[in-house]
C-alpha cells in the first residue's frame, strides 16, 4: 500500500470531546481490526464508546477497502 494517512476522527458522545488520529490502511487494520464499528475511549471523561468505522474514516470503503479483508 501507499504511504498514504487517513483521517479517524470521532467524538465522545458524553462530553464531546475529540480524538483525531492520521493512520495508514497497515495500522488502521492493527489497531481496529476488521470491524464495522471502532472502539474508542475518552481521554477526558474515560467513556469507551463504538463509533461506525464509515463514520469516523469516510475514505474507509471507498479508498482502504478494508470492510471485509
Amino acid at each position: 500500500m501507499t504511504g498514504k494517512k487517513y483521517r479517524i476522527e470521532t467524538m465522545c458522545p458524553k462530553c464531546g470531546c475529540s480524538a483525531v488520529s492520521h493512520l495508514s490502511p497497515d495500522e488502521i487494520k492493527k489497531r481496529f481490526g476488521d470491524v464495522p464499528n471502532v472502539e474508542m475511549e475518552c481521554h477526558e471523561c474515560m467513556l469507551k464508546y463504538e463509533t461506525p468505522m464509515e463514520k469516523a474514516c469516510p475514505e474507509w470503503d471507498n479508498e482502504c477497502r478494508l470492510k471485509g479483508k
